[in-house]
């Protein structure tokens, strides 16, 4: 059976998924032409300079449901062999989506997961940004209601069927989870240095630091230990 597309966007109070909230989570079904929409109510105040951005306020959550009670309808939707695609997946929406799974005592199903800012950063190298906005301009895409959940999915759908053009999903998925050999430090006071040259005492440093652990960095990692 292929794999079912949701693409899902979150709206947080913050950018920590350890302490911050999801307010506002979307989710666009393609195959079955399906949207979910909820507002949720975090249980803190929502900072004003979040507001600023996403233009969600205290007020406006103030009767919505709780994340717990919105998660039966989000799995009943992303239900089956589906991959959920997200812009930032990796460093954003996914960890905010773990954190929540966490505190409702739930663990994350066996989702398979696309973040297309990577894609993008893989792909697109020929271009000097890569946010979801950006890429909008470069496809033509109409404006929209920036950094409201739903209004990026639609946004998300739209560009990214057309960065992938002819591959299916299954296709793109396959492509971006491919190991790729790295030979040469991609940041850092080394960068650009082949990993054979890299000091001991640097990669001993990245892995107690944590930045080994982070999702990007997964590939570097693998590489470092041919070393």
């Amino acid at each position: 059976m292929a794999l079912r597309p949701i693409y899902y966007d979150t709206e947080t109070t913050g950018i920590k998924a350890d302490k911050d909230r999801v307010i506002e989570i979307a989710a666009y079904d393609p195959v079955n032409d399906l949207f979910l929409e909820k507002l949720i109510n975090p249980g803190i105040p929502i900072p004003q300079d979040a507001t600023a951005i996403h233009h969600i306020s205290n007020e406006m959550v103030a009767n919505a449901p709780s994340f717990e009670q919105v998660l039966p309808e989000f799995l009943q939707f992303c239900a089956g062999d589906v991959v959920l695609i997200a812009h930032n997946n990796d460093t954003f929406d996914y960890l905010f989506l773990k954190a929540e799974f966490a505190r409702c005592n739930a663990s994350l199903p066996d989702w398979k997961f696309l973040d297309t800012l990577k894609w993008a950063r893989r792909y697109r190298k020929d271009l000097p940004r890569h946010t979801l906005q950006f890429l909008r301009e470069i496809y033509n895409i109409p404006a929209n209601n920036a950094h409201r959940a739903l209004d990026d999915v639609v946004v998300l759908h739209k560009m990214f069927s057309l960065m992938i053009d002819d591959l299916t999903i299954e296709q793109a998925y396959q492509l971006l989870n491919q190991p790729r050999p790295i030979h040469h430090m991609p940041f850092g006071k080394y960068q650009g240095k082949p990993l054979k040259s890299i000091p001991k005492d640097y990669v001993e440093w990245l892995a107690k630091s944590g930045a080994l652990d982070k999702p990007e960095n997964q590939e570097l990692k693998l590489a470092l230990t041919a070393f």
